[in-house]
């Protein structure tokens, strides 16, 4: 089914709303999106602490969004897209979870790489060791990706300034370009969903919008076949008790 569940690792009501915004109309009328936001962890994960904090809240998260679906006797999602581009919890979610699972950064870097070598451009300098690291993780290397830049704000700070942004952002995606040869920027983060459009006219190289990209691939992996995730073998301690229930009973 053509249904799908967008978890956002922040604790930010704002950034649901905003992806809600842009993955519904990227998704189109006939596609129900439901976006759920962490229990817990923080505001807008900018560092390596936040980020480890957040693979836990995308784990919860998905454990309370099923057992909700399913006491409101509605169809299964048919992928779950990590709405943070970073993808914390993106293999984890995948060992437990019985549908495609995707995030923004995986989902972008498919589809920067169909123009080649692509920069990053990001908010949060903290952003660009943890972004290099997982994309040599997802097989995106040296080979592909050309480099990741960050401006000094935070994607939350850009997203709250959005006239400001445009002229940090626009520079710094024609300086990655120039400055790697790359044939096209993924502008990440859930915080600037929506830019790369109004980028586009001042960049010399396609815009990757990586909210957009995520619906998109999400979109593409509805009712492919996964392999039923077996039993964790184990008992969870002291987590919520809808993750619980994915571990063995006690």
């Amino acid at each position: 089914m053509r249904r799908l569940l967008l978890i956002n690792p922040n604790t930010s009501a704002g950034v649901s709303d905003l992806l809600l915004l842009h993955a519904q109309a990227a998704a189109g009328p006939q596609v129900p999106v439901d976006v759920v936001t962490a229990r817990f962890g923080a505001p807008y994960i900018a560092c390596e602490a936040s980020f480890a904090v957040a693979g836990h809240a995308v784990l919860d998260a998905w454990a309370a969004a099923q057992a909700q679906a399913q006491s409101a006797g509605q169809a299964p999602y048919g992928a779950v897209l990590i709405a943070c581009f970073g993808d914390p919890g993106l293999l984890a979610l995948r060992q437990i979870c019985p549908v495609p699972v995707t995030g923004l950064a995986e989902a972008a870097f498919l589809q920067a790489s169909r123009h080649g070598r692509f920069a990053v451009v990001t908010g949060g300098a903290a952003w660009k060791p943890m972004l290099e690291r997982l994309a040599h993780s997802l097989g995106y290397g040296q080979g592909q990706l050309a480099g990741v830049y960050t401006v000094v704000q935070t994607g939350a700070e850009l997203a709250r300034n959005p006239e400001a942004a445009q002229a940090i952002l626009t520079q710094s995606c024609n300086d990655a370009a120039a400055s790697t040869s790359a044939a096209a920027v993924i502008l990440g983060g859930a915080g600037l969903a929506g830019m790369a459009q109004t980028l586009q006219s001042g960049v010399a190289v396609p815009v990757i919008d990586s909210v957009i990209a995520g619906v998109q691939h999400a979109l593409s992996l509805c009712g492919s076949t996964v392999v039923p995730p077996p039993p964790l073998g184990f008992a969870w301690s002291q987590v919520s008790p809808e993750l619980a229930a994915t571990g063995t009973a006690t």
